[in-house]
């Protein structure tokens, strides 16, 4: 008597409820995977995490207060079990790469056809990394040429600075930022001059920018 195969549980996070419903629909026609929740953005896609005990994650890269890439680190640190596959309109070297660095598993394209994101989520169940055709070639290649070299600027902030470079390039107020995190103001001014001094950009706008090109922020998103 043969054992059925074990469901693959997935959990969507974007921040797009049209994004999410079409994935669901995507997912629902492919057997052996189960759509088990639903995220809006980084910070409540960790709270499911723990709740809804998910195989893989599909993720967004652009979504307020806490990206896919910084949640995708959170993930891979607090629950090393769980696979995350960035999802992202974008085929920007830097985004790739990062996502690679923080130990996500694959970096699917959003025009990507059902069969891949197939091949991707049960890939990803292996332990295999699965990247879109579009950027693979390119990407891969420079990242074994990169691997071992000194990690990006980005990587060398700490989590808690990502976040506050994130939520400086979105607008918030030190303020806001104290209470979005509970921490206190002072704190988030500690933070903020030590990002400053280790990117050595001493301006908000200069900071914006830079949050922009590492991908922490999309403009008019």
């Amino acid at each position: 008597m043969t054992t059925a195969p074990q469901l693959i549980r997935v959990l969507l996070v974007d921040n797009h409820t049209l994004v999410r419903a079409g994935l669901r629909a995507l997912l629902q026609n492919i057997e052996g995977i189960e759509v088990v929740a639903e995220a809006g953005d980084g910070r409540e896609a960790l709270r499911l995490i723990a709740d809804r005990h998910p195989d893989v994650v599909l993720m967004d890269v652009a979504m307020p207060e806490m990206n896919g890439l910084e949640a995708a680190a959170h993930v891979v640190k607090e629950f090393p079990d769980v696979r995350v596959i960035i999802l992202s309109m974008y085929a920007n070297e830097e985004y790739v790469l990062q996502a690679l660095r923080l130990g996500a598993l694959g970096y699917l394209l959003k025009d990507a056809g059902i069969n891949e994101l197939e091949l991707a989520i049960r890939a990803s169940c292996q332990g295999e990394t699965y990247l879109s055709p579009g950027v693979s070639k390119h990407i891969i290649g420079d990242y074994l040429r990169r691997v071992g070299d000194e990690s990006s600027s980005l990587s060398q902030l700490t989590s808690r600075q990502r976040e506050i470079l994130q939520l400086i390039a979105e607008g918030r107020t030190t303020k806001e930022i104290a209470l979005l995190l509970f921490i206190s103001v002072k704190t988030v001014e500690t933070h903020r001059m030590q990002l400053m001094k280790r990117l050595d950009i001493y301006d908000v706008a200069g900071l914006v920018r830079y949050a922009i090109r590492m991908g922490l922020v999309i403009p008019d998103s």
